[in-house]
């Protein structure tokens, strides 16, 4: 299989943050979509978006904390939204199109990692149903308002889809759920998504990514036992990071999706999978969790779990003639 996953010497690293990867560029006039833009590296994407001139819309599933949380930032407005929810989903799009807005930017930030089994709409498994599903349904019903010619769709995703590809006989986990691989299956289907939109809407040149930013101690980490990060030694038992080199500050971990939604470098490209502000190479055949997973962007895959989650979900902003 070619691949467009080769560095192109951003010049940019681990290192950077947010502000730098804005550093000249101006997106007064521009509107950005954010989901889990209050908390976490979602925060200080919404933060430095706002920074550089753009407006920011964070739909939250607890709205007033995520008033408080952006309490004083300019520019920001809050709506309610549960990914978990595909009728909450269709509401706040539906909001948002009567308002005759278009959108430049909409960062799929907002996830849940290796949670207890718990199920959420129709049964679905929640890593999956929230952190792809969901999404999927929210960016196909905005798709009227993403700007031809410019709109960015950008991916969260995670060093965890080296854990496992999807599991296509059974992705809502009904036998045998194991956190862990859960969360990959969910975070493999976030590149692939990618993959696949990029393929659909380039004509419109509308563009796709999907990233990994870093490994950051957010509240993602809310269903994780202190345990259970000491054991994995990300942490000692006082919470001290153990290997503070090796995460990121939240400054730094908002840097990649930042810089997939504005980079002019990254333009004419898309459906790529983005690392530490560069595009990502292959992952290595040593097993090491850098890079991308063939089977994350396999555009067989991709469109295979596309018609899968149009079936679930019930809507297409494609549908095949």
């Amino acid at each position: 299989m070619t691949t467009a996953q080769h560095k192109i010497g951003s010049g940019f690293d681990a290192t950077s943050t947010a502000d730098d990867v804005l550093h000249g560029i101006d997106l007064t006039g521009k509107l950005a979509i954010v989901t889990g833009g209050y908390s976490g590296i979602g925060l200080e994407t919404g933060r430095a978006l706002t920074r550089a001139g753009a407006r920011v819309v964070v739909p939250a599933r607890r709205p007033d904390d995520a008033r408080k949380a952006l309490e004083g930032t300019p520019g920001v407005e809050v709506d309610e939204l549960d990914l978990g929810d595909l009728e909450s989903v269709r509401a706040f799009a539906e909001r948002f199109l009567a308002s005759g807005r278009t959108v430049d930017f909409v960062i799929n930030g907002a996830g849940v990692m290796a949670c207890p089994e718990t199920r959420v709409g129709p049964g679905w498994e929640s890593q999956f149903a929230i952190n792809h599903l969901g999404h999927f349904a929210l960016v196909n019903r905005l798709w009227p308002a993403l700007v031809p010619g410019g709109a960015r769709v950008v991916a969260v995703s995670s060093g965890g889809h080296h854990l496992t590809g999807v599991r296509w006989d059974d992705v809502h986990w009904r036998h045998g759920y194991d956190k862990w691989a859960a969360y990959g299956q969910a975070k493999t289907a976030n590149v692939l998504f990618a993959v696949h939109l990029d393929r659909l809407a380039q004509d419109v040149g509308v563009r796709a990514f999907a990233l990994h930013p870093g490994a950051i101690l957010t509240p993602l980490q809310r269903h994780m036992a202190k345990e259970e990060m000491v054991e994995r030694g990300w942490i000692d038992e006082n919470g001290t990071p153990l290997n503070p080199e090796g995460f990121k500050n939240p400054q730094q971990g908002a840097a990649t999706q930042v810089w997939a939604a504005t980079s002019p470098q990254l333009a004419g490209l898309g459906g790529v999978y983005l690392e530490d502000c560069e595009v990502a190479e292959p992952a290595p055949a040593d097993g090491a969790m850098r890079g991308v997973k063939d089977w994350a962007v396999d555009p067989e895959q991709a469109a295979r779990l596309w018609e899968l989650s149009a079936e679930l979900t019930g809507v297409n902003a494609f549908p095949t003639p």
